[in-house]
């Protein structure tokens, strides 16, 4: 059965921008060889930890949001884990109500992006 599912995962700062686009691709890569559909991807930046992780304390954020079946997960999450580049990550299945509300915070958000698009213009004016 087809479910949705949201995973965060963390890269370590020392990684170049090269290396971050080529770790993000590999996991889209995956998901695509799995047949899942992408549904989101978000690029955080880097952002600093909640606590120290392999001495490290801030970590480059990602989130891909997808549709796949419940058995490739695991597939997925032991990439994660033989990836020496990521520090952590979090996977969930996402419920009717949260992919509503992810719905609507990415319609929300692309209002915003063409409303500070409008601000700028009448500012340079």
């Amino acid at each position: 059965m087809i479910n949705q599912y949201e995973t965060v995962f963390i890269l370590t700062p020392v990684l170049s921008d090269d290396q971050i686009k080529e770790a993000v691709k590999k996991y889209e890569n995956f998901l695509k060889e799995h047949d899942a559909g992408i549904v989101n991807y978000e690029n955080w930046g880097m952002r600093k930890l909640a606590y120290p992780i392999q001495k490290k304390s801030t970590g480059f954020y990602n989130l891909f949001e997808f549709k796949i079946e419940g058995t490739d997960i695991h597939d997925l999450e032991v990439q994660f884990k033989r990836d020496e580049r990521v520090l952590r990550f979090l996977t969930v299945k996402l419920d009717k109500h949260a992919i509503i509300y992810n719905e609507k915070r990415r319609k929300k958000d692309r209002l915003n992006v063409k409303d500070d698009k409008k601000s700028l213009k009448i500012a340079t004016v």
